[in-house]
């Protein structure tokens, strides 16, 4: 590997930019391929592009047999994220089973005296109104969002900005009349059907969840499920 490749694919992880190494195993040509845009001297094959990025959806790095020829493709994915916007009970356990599946947890909550370190060790804590909040993490395709306050005052900010991001989950806590007032409300605020039919509401896969770890349970269930779903497959 070039030195300018290595120093570049460091800056790219430090900066968690999903990026993918290809290399030519006949020729040791690379080219390092973006959602966006590409360098290097394989960037000009629009099929090592193309392999590329559908390597980086599929979060998996590997071998492709191209008309060109063999191409590895390496891929530096950043971490999958969870938005949980709410310090409540079910976002305790959610947070910690969520860091063992390799998300990254970030709690937005502006109630101070429930977003504490006590209460979610080891994690990231925004304290900003859900919108404000939402809006400076910069929601992407490995971004799973879940409301939990349930109270609109809180929760309808932050969907508002979620499902007019990539994140590629959303999911807001609240049975099927407390989502039908949610449905009413995000509508009268001129959000459109497809929009506010990214929601999953009520949260989770119907497992029978009743306390709040079963809970936490059934919505990385769900989570899990749409992440891998093949016309889900996300890439930041």
């Amino acid at each position: 590997m070039k030195s300018d490749t290595l120093k570049q694919l460091l800056k790219d992880q430090e900066s968690k930019t999903a990026v993918a190494l290809a290399t030519d195993l006949a020729t040791g040509d690379q080219a390092l391929i973006y959602l966006d845009e590409a360098t290097g001297t394989l960037a000009a094959n629009a099929d090592v592009v193309g392999a590329a990025r559908n390597a980086m959806r599929d979060d998996k790095s590997k071998m492709v047999s191209l008309p060109a020829g063999d191409v590895f493709f390496h891929v530096y994915n950043p971490p999958l994220r969870m938005v949980l916007v709410g310090a409540v009970h079910i976002a305790q356990p959610l947070s910690q089973m969520a860091s063992v599946a390799g998300y990254d947890v970030t709690v937005v909550d502006p109630r101070q005296s429930f977003a504490t370190e006590d209460r979610f060790p080891g994690v990231t804590i925004v304290d900003e109104w859900p919108d404000d909040g939402l809006n400076s993490l910069y929601l992407d395709r490995r971004t799973a969002v879940v409301t939990l306050t349930h109270d609109p005052k809180l929760d309808d900010p932050a969907l508002g900005v979620a499902i007019r991001s990539p994140a590629f989950y959303i999911g807001s806590l609240g049975s099927r009349k407390t989502h039908a007032g949610r449905v009413e409300r995000l509508t009268k605020e001129g959000f459109s059907a497809a929009e506010i039919n990214r929601i999953h509401g009520p949260v989770g896969l119907n497992v029978g969840a009743v306390s709040p770890a079963e809970i936490a349970v059934a919505i990385l269930a769900q989570v899990t499920e749409i992440l891998h779903t093949k016309e889900q497959k996300v890439a930041a």
